[in-house]
């Protein structure tokens, strides 16, 4: 039995969930998401939590077992309480800010790039360096995110870039070539 598809998933009071044949649809107070369940499995309500459960223990249904339990689990906490990924830009002269709902992002190309966020995601500004992705959506927000990291990747000489808060570059030495000098 997976370890994390038996987990029951607790329904929070406010949060609405319908079950129709393979498609579950969650409201909360954030908003409402849905998602198709794979038809090999049962996703069960019962007083006040989400159970998954499979018919047998081939190996397709035990690999959507815990993936099917964990994606539920995510919109529950979606609707609820949602998503959020910061990151943080460095760089001289590399600065991000909101045009309207737009993102406009200047990283040392020669024009400023726009990124329009899909149905669903919000840019949040902080200040010129420090800037977030929110949402209901988990696989969207990230995936935004991923998007706006894509922008300027951080490279490893200098740092400089578009990384995600608290990621590690891992830096590399520079020339160093004539340190010994030839003779």
């Amino acid at each position: 039995m997976s370890r994390i598809g038996r987990l029951p998933i607790t329904i929070p009071s406010g949060v609405e969930v319908t079950l129709d044949g393979s498609r579950v649809a969650v409201k909360g107070p954030k908003g409402q998401l849905e998602r198709e369940v794979s038809p090999e499995l049962r996703v069960v309500q019962e007083d006040g939590s989400l159970r998954v459960e499979r018919p047998n223990d081939d190996k397709r249904s035990r690999e959507l077992h815990g993936l099917t339990r964990t994606l539920l689990a995510n919109m529950v906490t979606g609707v609820t309480d949602g998503y959020r990924k910061s990151l943080e830009i460095t760089g001289v002269g590399y600065r991000a800010q909101l045009v309207g709902k737009k993102l406009q992002l200047n990283l040392g190309y020669s024009h400023p790039v726009e990124i329009d966020p899909p149905e669903g995601v919000a840019f949040e500004v902080e200040n010129p360096v420090r800037l977030a992705v929110v949402g209901i959506d988990k696989e969207l927000v990230g995936h935004v995110a991923a998007r706006v990291r894509s922008t300027r990747k951080p490279e490893p000489y200098k740092g400089k870039g578009v990384r995600y808060a608290g990621e590690v570059i891992r830096r590399k030495a520079g020339k160093a070539g004539k340190i010994g000098g030839k003779k």
